[in-house]
């Protein structure tokens, strides 16, 4: 889309936003919005009346804040209902963060009701009509732009906050109410186009793993497809047999049925401490994509531990918390990891690349999941784990899967990868979009 500048620029007097269209103006937010901080926690009191609470991550995840969200329930006083309700048109903003990037990032409030209330970290811009509109407003904090301000502003070493009066003196560009709309209008329509098409393509991705992970479920309980197995000099269309395992099903009447343990050994080699100069990397459940097998970290990102399980080139990591349990990975490198995470060591009748992959199939997951045991951290006991029945083949038929596998799964991660690619340059367009259009760089009136 080619939009053209206004005919006539003039210099805005703030050095960050440079020249702004002749007849817009630039204004502080004091003069033309209200500040309120929050200070409406989540605990539900008895002789407090029951309101709908609008909490950080609601704001956070979502660009519109209403009734039918979801919200949670709890208490308020009468005089925190009646300074922190929300009206249409209010923007919320997260005033507080772990993460400086994470400073302001605002909701628009489309739609409230008389039990609706700003929960605590939370600010709430109230834009004084007629000069301000709220949907404009919500799209210039959007920018990189305006919300610079903020992030500067914002004090502290591990946690940042947003000072009340830095906020009331960051400036906003500001064109007349009925050009605020015509902005505000066509940044919805336009939005909302490429974040259609984003969300296609996440649906496109979440289908393409998908289409790995029943590959990969077929191919280690079923062998190879009949071409691919003629190429390996394997039987295309071998006898099948029942499992006796309810979710393998039927196998390859030549496989073998063997529980995990005869299959790879626990090792619990544990290492308190790492010598400075010589750390080993380290990788923990959240350096492992879940499903993939993938080890999503750079060399950067290890760091040392005090007390881990170390682990050797060849072993296989497998998550132990049930919300991990398909997080498993296959390092070829020696380190140490979280003690969250099996360390297994394949036996000499398996191939590592065979069983991670099994270990990656939603049957086995499952039925590790089942055997979890615990209240707030279910996890994996490895007496449970080594007792499950798996299906496996003769080595040279492992290796010919792993290979076979090893080839379609790239074929697979690089079209999720550039689908990924092609959605982070539609996100990175949305936001220059609505940058242009916030600060005057084109004219979106037409």
């Amino acid at each position: 889309m080619r939009l053209a500048p206004y005919p006539k620029y003039k210099p805005s007097g703030v050095e960050w936003l440079g020249d702004v269209p002749a007849h817009w103006e630039v204004k502080r937010i004091k003069s033309i919005a209200t500040y309120r901080v929050s200070n409406v926690d989540k605990v539900a009191v008895n002789d407090e009346v029951q309101i709908r609470l609008v909490n950080y991550t609601d704001v956070y995840h979502h660009d519109y804040i209403g009734p039918d969200m979801g919200l949670m329930e709890t208490t308020a006083t009468l005089e925190e209902v009646g300074r922190f309700s929300l009206r249409p048109g209010d923007v919320v903003i997260t005033k507080d963060s772990e993460d400086w990037r994470d400073i302001a990032v605002p909701a628009l409030v489309v739609e409230s009701g008389p039990d609706l209330v700003c929960g605590y970290h939370l600010g709430i811009l109230r834009p004084k009509k007629p000069n301000l509109l709220g949907s404009f407003l919500f799209r210039a904090l959007q920018t990189s732009t305006v919300n610079q301000q903020f992030r500067v502003a914002a004090t502290g070493v591990t946690r940042y906050g947003l000072p009340k009066a830095e906020t009331e003196v960051a400036w906003l560009p500001l064109p007349s109410p009925q050009e605020q709309r015509a902005i505000a209008d066509f940044l919805d329509r336009e939005a909302a186009k490429i974040d259609t098409l984003i969300e296609k393509k996440q649906t496109l991705i979440e289908r393409l793993k998908e289409k790995r992970t029943a590959l990969i479920t077929r191919t280690v309980t079923r062998g190879l497809p009949p071409e691919a197995a003629r190429a390996a000099g394997l039987e295309p269309e071998p006898k099948m047999r029942a499992s006796g395992v309810e979710w393998l099903g039927d196998v390859p009447a030549h496989w073998k049925m063997m529980k995990l343990k005869k299959l790879a050994s626990l090792v619990e080699e544990k290492i308190s401490e790492v010598d400075g100069e010589n750390r080993l990397p380290y990788i923990g459940l959240e350096h492992i994509e879940s499903w993939t097998g993938v080890l999503c970290v750079r060399d950067s990102a290890f760091v040392p531990t005090s007390v881990s399980n170390r682990f050797r080139s060849g072993d296989i990591l497998f998550g132990k918390l049930r919300p991990y349990l398909a997080k498993a990975c296959k390092p070829g490198f020696e380190g140490i990891c979280s003690s969250e995470l099996l360390v297994l060591r394949p036996r000499s009748r398996v191939e590592g690349r065979f069983l991670l992959h099994l270990l990656l199939t939603k049957g086995f997951v499952s039925l590790v999941d089942s055997s979890t045991y615990g209240a707030k951290m279910p996890r994996a006991n490895w007496n449970d784990v080594s007792s499950c029945v798996l299906p496996v083949s003769p080595l040279k038929e492992q290796r010919a899967i792993a290979d076979f596998l090893d080839r379609e799964t790239a074929k697979i991660d690089g079209l999720v990868a550039k689908v990924e690619t092609a959605i982070a340059r539609l996100r990175e367009y949305r936001a220059a979009l609505i940058t242009a259009a916030v600060t005057g760089q084109v004219d979106v009136r037409g």
